[in-house]
């Protein structure tokens, strides 16, 4: 039995043996001994972790992956567990009471969404290890000043260690996208930032890159900034100019 790659799903399958380790490779099991794959297609990075024996559970949209994992790794690995729905309306609450690691070769029309889901359960998601298109990995683990630093950067940043491991070639999937993917670690380092709300932390970072050339004193404007903030330096730049750290003290000036 073979899977059909569905373009209305995003579907890319990796046919890299030694990819599919190294991505399988690259979780660290640290304070975790649970994982979930998200969108495993036929297996290919599922089985280094089955092989392993080590604690994985996937999610799948798609009724004939489902199928196919069912019946070519269900029956050998008892306790291997498929869950045939979207990974996006998960309730993670319903579902794991303890801490689980994401995985996956990740659609690319859902990627952004998977990183914003991955932050909203940040408490039970320690570590989040896969593979992005190139420019949404570059994205993710970019750093103040360049060209991909943005709203995902400092999100994502905030809480957790975004580190860019390897790019992977458009060769090596079926059918082959048309851009080159990255694979990244994410490794959480807090789940909370004392003194601000998650809310008004999100709503200061989009606000600044939304209108990333203008000066965050015209950027922020919406937001309505203090009068006492008026003369602080950070009203002068760009949001590109920021760091994490400096978006979270902006933060607590506008509380």
């Amino acid at each position: 039995m073979k899977v059909k790659a569905k373009k209305h799903l995003g579907q890319h399958f990796l046919n890299d043996e030694n990819i599919a380790r190294d991505i399988a490779e690259g979780l660290t099991w640290e304070g975790y001994d649970r994982v979930l794959e998200i969108g495993p297609g036929m297996g290919v990075l599922t089985k280094y972790i089955l092989q392993a024996k080590r604690n994985i559970e996937v999610v799948e949209i798609d009724t004939e992956s489902v199928e196919y994992l069912q019946e070519v790794y269900q029956p050998f690995y008892p306790g291997f567990k498929i869950h045939s729905e979207d990974f996006l309306k998960m309730n993670f609450a319903e579902k794991f009471n303890e801490q689980v690691a994401i995985l996956g070769n990740f659609p690319y029309n859902i990627s952004s969404q998977i990183i914003f889901k991955a932050l909203e359960e940040r408490e039970t998601v320690p570590e989040l290890c896969g593979m992005f298109q190139k420019e949404v990995a570059e994205r993710i683990a970019s750093k103040k000043g360049t060209k991909d630093y943005g709203i995902l950067s400092v999100l994502a940043q905030a809480y957790y260690k975004c580190d860019y491991l390897f790019t992977v070639p458009e060769n090596v999937f079926t059918p082959p996208p048309k851009v080159k993917s990255g694979v990244i670690i994410m490794k959480r380092y807090r789940t909370e930032i004392e003194g601000i709300t998650q809310e008004r932390f999100f709503q200061v970072v989009k606000a600044g890159f939304g209108q990333r050339r203008k000066t965050l004193r015209n950027a922020l404007k919406s937001l309505g900034i203090p009068e006492q903030l008026n003369d602080h330096e950070f009203l002068n730049l760009r949001a590109e100019q920021l760091s994490v750290e400096d978006f979270i003290e902006l933060t607590k000036l506008m509380q």
